[in-house]
């Protein structure tokens, strides 16, 4: 098992509820991300989110991001004691809307300005040359291939929120190179700092175990209304995180098997 340790709280999310009128949507939710320390390493956090269509997953999303205000409870950054709001929390969406009259460049800029970070530059460079995108700085999006455009968009978030990243079914419809491409991707994120958390949403279950430290299963339970987290699943602690060839731990397949149970249960 690979070393690591767990340090400050990074999320928090306390009895969140959300409720449109009389319909519940969210019940109960409770959850935490922490920094996650390894010996000689950078090591950010990678969440998958996992449900059924229609589950949540989205409101659960917003909450988080501080465009949606739960009924009540909160969604705190770090050690704050106030709700997370818009813009703290970078959120790529399936789409990935780039403006489409300015070039890779001017796309960061705007999202570093909006910021006020004053290295905005020197960051867009460096994040650039780590995605092997410079030689696109002066390209416009429609000149890109999607995986450039996804990966542009995840800067162009890294560049205007808290380190934190809210990725929306970043396999859906994608071959088993793309797919892979997009994991790859996703681990250079959270890589990059510490604190970088990445929380995505699937269907695929063998994707999350491969990629995730942890999951979280939103589902509802029986005759309560509204959805909750059904199922925590620590991968670090069970040593399958960060390993490589995965697939290959004799743990990997009856966990994927566990939370495909689970679904069929929901």
């Amino acid at each position: 098992m690979m070393s690591y340790e767990t340090h400050e709280r990074l999320l928090t999310v306390d009895s969140l509820n959300l409720q449109y009128g009389d319909k519940i949507i969210l019940r109960d939710i409770n959850l935490h991300v922490d920094d996650i320390i390894r010996p000689g390493l950078q090591q950010g956090q990678v969440v998958a989110l996992l449900g059924l269509s229609g589950s949540g997953k989205t409101q659960l999303f917003r909450c988080i991001s501080g465009m949606q205000k739960p009924t009540s409870g909160q969604v705190r950054i770090n050690d704050h004691k106030t709700p997370v709001h818009a813009g703290e929390v970078g959120v790529v969406q399936q789409a990935y809307p780039l403006l489409q009259h300015r070039t890779v460049w001017s796309n960061l800029m705007i999202a570093a300005d909006l910021h006020g970070r004053k290295d905005g530059k020197d960051e867009a460079e460096k994040f650039l040359d780590r995605f092997n995108l410079t030689e696109k700085k002066n390209a416009y999006p429609l000149e890109l291939s999607g995986g450039q455009r996804q990966r542009i968009a995840i800067i162009q978030q890294l560049l205007c929120s808290n380190y934190f990243l809210l990725m929306d079914e970043p396999f859906s419809g994608l071959d088993l190179v793309a797919k892979q491409r997009v994991m790859d991707t996703i681990r250079t994120v959270s890589t990059a700092n510490e604190l970088n958390t990445v929380i995505f949403t699937t269907h695929d279950l063998e994707s999350a175990v491969m990629l995730a430290d942890t999951i979280w299963v939103l589902g509802s339970e029986k005759d309560k209304p509204g959805a909750t987290v059904i199922k925590q699943i620590d991968l670090a602690a069970m040593g399958l995180a960060w390993a490589p060839d995965i697939e290959h731990d004799p743990l990997y397949w009856p966990t994927v098997l566990e939370l495909r149970n689970t679904f069929m249960s929901l």
